[in-house]
Order: structure tokens, then C-alpha cells, then sequence
């Protein structure tokens, strides 16, 4: 009985073992065929997003980054009859949901040309509008010298999604970010940036 016990504890062993190491292998085969596929659409994505951000370029953009407050922040750089014409930088801050990540495109003179949204969890219908022209159009040509970057609750001169405040913030603090990149990158200093607006005694969409 013994014997039979320990014929069969050493059978399972050796399936489970099989078992895995044949899920690894499919692990693997399915991570190699669909890595290459996901990094040209994510690619893809980006490359859209910084066409859509920045006026016309010659040439592809240069990815660089820079260092803030512990965290890594992507920007590109693209040229026009060979002088840098803009920068396209990626920033993020907290929102309702959680990150909320902008690509902000800046001409070379400190214009915000355009923004577009590349991650956000905002509530759907409330702050998840934060993606649509009446919003986002704000931060179209915007010249950050004649303009006060906060909702007008704030004193600030835009205005803010109805009922999603938080959210707005939160994308007006990435834009803000990305000017503190912009900035940095131009005078060589280190970008002041912020996490973005706080939630912690936020029930609902403010």
C-alpha cells in the first residue's frame, strides 16, 4: 500500500512538473509572436499622437528623457529645415481614477500647439470627457505667457468639465508639467513638476 502511495505522489509530481513546463513553453511561443506585433502598435500610437500634437516635421522624432522628482519623463524632439521646431512631451497626474497621461506638443517658442490623451481611467460620461474638444480644446494654441493654467474656480481661465473638477485639474497639472519640462530642457535645469490633484476626501467627481 505504501509502495503504491509513493508510485502515485511521484506521478502527480512529474505531471505537474510536464504541465508546467509545457505552459512555460506556450508562455514563451505567444510572448515572442505577439512582442514585436505590440511594440509597433504601441509605437504606431505614440508616433500618431505626436503628429497630432506638433505642426508639421521633417524627418522622425528623436525620443530623449529627463529626470523629476524620481520619475522619468519621455519627450521627443522634431526638427524643421533643421532647427528644433517643438518638443512633444509626456506627463501624467493624478486624476479621479488615477493617472491621467497627456501628450503635450510645444513649439520651440513655448506654444502649447495641441494636446491629446494617451492613458486615462476617468469616471465614463464625467471625467473621461477630458478627451473630447470641448475640453480639450482649451489647450489648442494656448500661450502659456497670456493664459492662467487652473480652472476658473481656481482663477484660472478654463474651464472645467462639468462635475469632473478633479479630472480637469488633473490635466491641467500635466499640461503644467510638461511646460516645467519644456522649460527645463530648454534652460538646462531641473523641471519643478507636481503629482497632480488629491482625492483623498473625494466621494464622487467635484
Amino acid at each position: 500500500m505504501t509502495m503504491a502511495l509513493q508510485s502515485t505522489l511521484k506521478n502527480m509530481v512529474l505531471s505537474l512538473g510536464i504541465i508546467c513546463l509545457a505552459s512555460s513553453a506556450i508562455l514563451a511561443g505567444v510572448y515572442a509572436l505577439t512582442k514585436e506585433p505590440i511594440e509597433a502598435a504601441a509605437a504606431a500610437k505614440t508616433n500618431n499622437a505626436i503628429r497630432q500634437v506638433l505642426p508639421e516635421f521633417d524627418g522622425e522624432p528623436e525620443m530623449a528623457s529627463i529626470e523629476a522628482g524620481g520619475q522619468s519623463y519621455d519627450y521627443y524632439v522634431v526638427n524643421k529645415g533643421g532647427a528644433v521646431a517643438g518638443y512633444a512631451i509626456t506627463a501624467s497626474a493624478s486624476g479621479f481614477g488615477g493617472p491621467v497621461t497627456v501628450m503635450v506638443g510645444i513649439t520651440a517658442d513655448g506654444i502649447v500647439y495641441n494636446t491629446s490623451v494617451l492613458s486615462q481611467s476617468e469616471t465614463p460620461g464625467l471625467g473621461a470627457k477630458c478627451t473630447e474638444p470641448e475640453f480639450a480644446g482649451q489647450f489648442k494654441n494656448l500661450d502659456p505667457s497670456k493664459t492662467k493654467l487652473a480652472v476658473k474656480k481656481d482663477g484660472g481661465d478654463i474651464d472645467a468639465i462639468t462635475a469632473s473638477t478633479i479630472t480637469s485639474r488633473a490635466y491641467i497639472v500635466a499640461v503644467n508639467n510638461a511646460l516645467a519640462i519644456y522649460k527645463a530642457i530648454r534652460e538646462g535645469s531641473a523641471p519643478d513638476v507636481s503629482t497632480g490633484a488629491s482625492v483623498e476626501d473625494a466621494q464622487t467627481e467635484k
